[in-house]
């Protein structure tokens, strides 16, 4: 029995003859720790998509409003399509006649360790604690630190599934809300969505 291709969604959703996105039939290099990308997508409506490696895919949400370093903001997590590897140093501009047309920079990426554990304080596997709708891990990135948990609050035949993400412990000194779209920059190039946007149109 054939194993199900878990990015054929991904793949079936764009044309990779018209999109610089990673078709993600390349092999990545692995890594002690697993990953997680932050990317800004200026697309129909602006939000960030957050992204933890699990397994051989980053398993995929966006946040509306971006995560947030206070622990007193909930985020809004709407799960999407699982994505390549590859796909966590894609920065560019999507086609606007494709899926997800719009803008899009890495706003922050590093490794993050899974805590997920039962009642009785025994690790979980973390792609289990998903599936179980809530899952902890701590982020060391260049941008978020510390602590967050993802929590299943909605699904079924009727509504769309979405998730909190949220920010454990106590408040950090350089913590911060909302960031800024329009003023963030990439940890990976240093530019911002309208640099990304003004080096696309004059290639």
């Amino acid at each position: 029995m054939a194993t199900e291709d878990p990015l054929r969604t991904y793949r079936g959703k764009r044309d990779f003859e018209r999109t610089r996105e990673p078709s993600g039939n390349a092999s990545a290099a692995s890594a002690e720790r697993p990953r997680f990308v932050v990317q800004i997508h200026d697309a129909r409506r602006m939000h960030f998509d957050f992204r933890l490696q699990v397994g051989d895919v980053l398993r995929s949400w966006a946040v509306p409003k971006g995560p947030s370093a206070d622990p007193g903001d909930e985020r809004m997590a709407v799960p999407t399509e699982d994505h390549p590897l590859e796909y966590e140093d894609f920065e560019g501009v999507i086609p606007k006649s494709e899926y997800g047309g719009g803008t899009v920079i890495v706003w922050d990426r590093g490794t993050y360790e899974p805590l997920s554990h039962d009642r009785r304080g025994r690790p979980v596997d973390f792609a289990e604690s998903l599936e179980r709708g809530h899952a902890s891990f701590r982020l060391h990135g260049s941008k978020l630190h510390g602590e967050y948990a993802l929590t299943r609050f909605r699904g079924g035949a009727d509504e769309e599934e979405a998730w909190l993400l949220v920010h454990k412990g106590a408040a950090r000194a350089d913590g911060h809300g909302t960031p800024d779209p329009r003023r963030a920059r990439s940890v990976r190039t240093g530019r911002t969505l309208a640099q990304v946007l003004a080096d696309d149109r004059r290639e």
